[in-house]
């Protein structure tokens, strides 16, 4: 199974007043882990919109938060794409912050063109079988 690992160093702009990861970070950093996925794969999402006019839109996306972020904590993101339908994926995300898990969350991805209006359409093969490596 394909695995990517992304990278984040927590700012300052990340945390509330008490000086913790504000809880929608997590979800903005499972979407960026998700794009690099694709970009490491050698299917950037950029290019698959620009140049075919397809993209990845969520259809459900969950977290669960085990231990806080603080600002300046390094934490790695593991992505995993779990399951690959005709249409649909669901890719995991493992935070981890040195061995120590931080958060676990999933995003539930249609793939689609936006050629006339938004589609979902069938996961070409060759990008299938890529996630599936």
């Amino acid at each position: 199974m394909l695995k990517n690992e992304y990278k984040v160093t927590v700012r300052w702009g990340d945390t509330d007043a008490a000086g913790i990861v504000f809880y929608p970070n997590f979800y903005k950093w499972m979407d960026e882990a998700t794009h690099e996925f694709f970009k490491t794969m050698g299917f950037p999402t950029t290019d698959l919109f620009t140049n075919k006019q397809m993209s990845i839109p969520l259809l459900e996306t969950h977290c669960q938060f085990k231990s806080p972020l603080f600002f300046d904590d390094e934490i790695c993101i593991t992505t995993t794409v779990e399951i690959v339908k005709k249409k649909v994926f669901k890719a995991t995300h493992l935070f981890t912050r040195g061995d120590q898990q931080i958060a676990e969350g999933y995003e539930l991805r249609a793939w689609a063109s936006f050629e006339n209006g938004v589609k979902a359409i069938e996961i070409p093969e060759e990008i299938k079988q890529k996630m599936g490596e």
